[in-house]
């Protein structure tokens, strides 16, 4: 009976959010998601996409949340004077424009619960989304969004987004997860370093060397701050000389509102696998009286804070708080969710990754490259060592070579995981990897290859990072991987099978997706737990198709055609 009732609970739930969003307004997210012209070619569609998929401070469907049924609010920082665009944008979209509690100079400074009502926090420049439920500028994705802006010529917009990473950095204390208010605790995996040098090269291919050699002095001054947050004693990984993945907030995310099934559909199968040996539950009452609430506050999350936990239960069953904050270190992996990390990655805050570091690694010789640009010998010394450092501690702690794979490493339990995962390539990717790691490393591509490229991992477990699925971002850093370390047969293929498979599906339903079934080749998902939706746009899949059809150009080797699954084309009811 209390198994129904819950679910009658999370019904109700759901319709009432549905009539809230309803009631403000807010464009359903497939509204906000590129559609293709009849008979349009992917290649004309990707670069209208670009247009469609940008949103400015001057444009009413940048305000718009998808995620929460609340209406619009726009957030400016404490002590910034309130731009012109803004008094429009106020009057003719019927946004309320508000300001922060108070100036904000580290990430965590500014908790989403003082915030009373949830908002959009101002970016000077124009940005590129990802598409659908996606609505604001992300850390990640805005570093294959950038390469594909840098691929169609758009460099203007490009550097404009790697701007606003700046004024985040100025004024949001950090590179946030994305621009919200309930992303102030978290970051996500940092490019900025790469996304300042992708946009100095093109400006120097451009001929506009001396302009990139001055932009270049800022882009080292916030990379150098925006490195800090990954050596902050909250993102150490114990004494390994690595780094973690960390939220400073506490409890589930409140992004998660739209969907008020994900957190009990995790207990149901914590539930339902009893041999997976877990902390992750905690007992406690569906229906709390003010003791167990408190208790609930310390053991789990405060259902007065959180709209979200209080209808994270089932049948007596709460998430721990430790979950949570792995839960929550897992969303500023990106890789949410996987089983990476134990069931729904709920140990994601115990492990040093082996992307994260490997990206950092990346990060230090980049700042060492970028302080001899700028004449500063000491800087760039100081940043080589620092590099050196983490690689020695990654062939210490992420490297197994009796496997020829890295792997990440528990430093909680003090072992390294045994779980096979597609971040493997990552060292070869930042230039980690030495030349016998990098040969031992791609003979493992057979362990994630598929129809149509690479997949995540081995393991089919249900959620969406795992089997059967394959990802653009990651599949294009595997691809760039192997290409920069001499294998070239092996990029070339992966290039072929991911740009056919992408191809073939949008000649079906005219749409580029978040994600793709490598197995099947097809757009075609069936998500058992966590997100089910397979969103359209979408931004870093742009990007990868168009970088892997340059690669492919400019090989000098033959473009024969792949072999993948035929996927018939039908009516998709495809959630966006």
């Amino acid at each position: 009976m209390r198994h129904f009732l819950s679910i009658i609970a999370a019904f109700a739930f759901a319709i009432s959010s549905a009539l809230s969003l309803a009631q403000t307004a807010a464009p359903a997210s497939h509204q906000l998601s590129p559609k293709a012209e009849q008979g349009q070619p992917i290649d004309a569609y990707i670069q209208s996409a670009w247009d469609q998929l940008s949103r400015s401070m001057d444009d009413c469907k940048s305000v718009v949340d998808p995620k929460l049924a609340t209406t619009s609010i726009l957030y400016l920082p404490a002590n910034v004077p309130e731009p012109p665009e803004i008094v429009a944008l106020e009057k003719s979209c019927n946004v309320k424009v508000d300001r922060l509690p108070r100036r904000i100079q580290h990430i965590g400074d500014v908790k989403p619960g003082e915030i009373t009502h949830a908002g959009l926090l101002y970016l000077p420049n124009k940005y590129v989304v990802p598409g659908g439920r996606f609505n604001e500028m992300y850390g990640w994705d805005s570093y294959f969004i950038i390469l594909g802006l840098i691929e169609s010529g758009r460099v203007d917009l490009a550097k404009g987004m790697v701007e606003n990473f700046f004024y985040e950095i100025e004024n949001y204390g950090g590179i946030l997860n994305a621009n919200r208010t309930y992303y102030f605790t978290r970051s996500q995996p940092p490019f900025l370093s790469s996304m300042i040098r992708a946009v100095y090269d093109a400006d120097v291919a451009a001929g506009h060397r001396d302009e990139a050699a001055k932009w270049l002095h800022r882009g080292f001054e916030y990379a150098s701050r925006d490195h800090a947050l990954w050596t902050a004693s909250f993102h150490k990984a114990g004494d390994t000389g690595l780094a973690r993945y960390y939220d400073l907030g506490d409890g589930p995310v409140e992004e998660m509102a739209d969907d008020s099934t994900y957190y009990p559909d995790v207990i149901h199968w914590l539930l339902s696998h009893p041999e997976k040996h877990t902390d992750f539950l905690v007992s406690g009452p569906d229906n709390p009286d003010a003791a167990a609430r408190a208790a609930l506050a310390k053991s789990s999350c405060d259902i007065s804070a959180s709209v979200v936990c209080a209808h994270a239960h089932v049948d007596g069953h709460w998430l721990s708080s430790d979950f949570y904050k792995g839960d929550r270190a897992m969303r500023e992996s990106g890789f949410d969710p996987a089983f990476r990390y134990g069931p729904f990655s709920g140990w994601t805050h115990h492990n040093a990754p082996v992307c994260l570091n490997s990206l950092l690694y990346k990060y230090e010789r980049d700042l060492a490259w970028m302080a001899h640009q700028i004449g500063d010998p000491e800087e760039e010394k100081q940043w080589n060592e620092a590099a050196d450092q983490r690689r020695t501690a990654i062939n210490r702690y992420l490297w197994n070579a009796k496997k020829g794979m890295y792997y990440d490493y528990d430093f909680m339990a003090g072992k390294q995981s045994t779980y096979d995962y597609l971040t493997t390539f990552y060292p070869l990717w930042a230039g980690a990897a030495d030349q016998h790691q990098a040969k031992a490393v791609e003979a493992k591509l057979k362990v994630f290859e598929r129809a149509g490229g690479t997949t995540m991992s081995p393991y089919e477990t249900g959620v969406q990072w795992d089997l059967p699925y394959g990802w653009a971002p990651v599949t294009w850093l595997t691809v760039e991987g192997l290409a920069k370390n001499g294998d070239m047969a092996d990029a070339i293929r992966i290039s072929r099978k991911f740009r056919e498979m992408v191809n073939q599906n949008y000649e079906c339903d005219r749409s580029i997706r978040e994600k793709y079934d490598v197995i099947t080749a097809s757009t075609e998902v069936t998500v058992a737990s966590g997100y089910k939706m397979n969103v359209i746009g979408f931004g870093w899949t742009n990007a990868a198709y168009l970088k892997m059809g340059t690669l492919l150009k400019t090989s000098g080797q033959p473009s024969e055609p792949i072999e993948i699954p035929h996927r018939e084309c039908a009516v998709q009811n495809a959630a966006q």
